[in-house]
C-alpha cells in the first residue's frame, strides 16, 4: 500500500479487535456504524503483517446467553455476540490468519483484550492475550477493529501500561459514541497514554 505508516517484523504484532457480525455487519445487535467500512483495510494491515512476519491475533467477544453484561440482565449493552451465534462470529469478509483470544466467556465485561471484569463484584482475571504476546517475545503493537472507543480503546491502554508500544491507525476503527463526542475523547486517552494515532 503506498505511504503506509505501519511496518511490521517479528517483535511487532497485528491486535484485531472483535471484527465480529455483531458490531461490523448492518444487521448486527450492537452495529457499529461504517464498521463494515473498515474491514478491507484491516485486511490490508494483515496482509502486511503476514509478509513482515509480524504476528497476527484476534479478539472475540464470546458471551453466554445470560450475564450482567446485557441491559436484560441489569447491564448497559444491547444483546450481543452470545457464543455460537452468527452475531459472535467474525464478518465474512474479515480473513482470520491467526489465534483467537476470547473474551467475556464466562459472563465477564470484556472491554480490553487483555483482561475481563466481572460487571457486579469487580474481581478481574488475564485473558490469554498478554502471555501469548510474551510467548512471541513482542514488543510493540498495531490495534484495529471495533469500536474504537470501548474496546480498542481499553486493550491500547492496558496494551501502554504492559509496556507495549501501540500504534492505531485511524481509518482501521470506527467508534460506536454510545455518549456523543465518545469517539474524540477515545482518541485524546490513547494518546495520552503514549499510543500512536495516526
Amino acid at each position: 500500500m503506498p505511504g503506509r505508516r505501519t511496518s511490521y517484523d517479528d517483535v511487532t504484532a497485528l491486535v484485531v479487535v472483535d471484527m465480529q457480525n455483531d458490531f461490523a455487519h448492518p444487521e448486527g445487535g450492537l452495529y457499529v456504524r461504517g464498521g463494515e467500512e473498515i474491514i478491507e483495510v484491516v485486511n490490508d494491515e494483515i496482509r502486511e503483517a503476514r509478509l513482515g512476519g509480524g504476528l497476527v491475533v484476534y479478539t472475540q467477544d464470546w458471551h453466554p446467553e445470560t450475564t450482567p453484561h446485557f441491559a436484560k440482565d441489569g447491564g448497559i449493552w444491547p444483546t450481543h455476540c452470545v457464543q455460537g451465534t452468527w452475531g459472535a462470529g467474525f464478518h465474512d469478509d474479515l480473513e482470520v490468519l491467526g489465534p483467537v483470544v476470547q473474551k467475556g466467556t464466562s459472563g465477564e465485561d470484556g472491554y480490553s483484550g487483555f483482561t475481563v471484569q466481572h460487571p457486579v463484584n469487580g474481581e478481574t482475571h488475564p485473558t490469554g492475550l498478554d502471555a501469548l504476546l510474551k510467548q512471541r517475545a513482542i514488543q510493540r503493537l498495531v490495534v484495529v477493529g471495533l469500536a474504537q472507543d470501548v474496546c480498542v480503546k481499553e486493550t491500547v491502554l492496558e496494551a501502554r501500561s504492559l509496556g507495549y508500544e501501540v500504534t492505531v491507525p485511524r481509518d482501521a476503527t470506527r467508534p460506536v459514541n454510545l455518549r456523543p463526542g465518545d469517539g474524540q475523547a477515545s482518541i485524546r486517552a490513547m494518546s495520552d497514554s503514549g499510543a500512536r494515532i495516526l
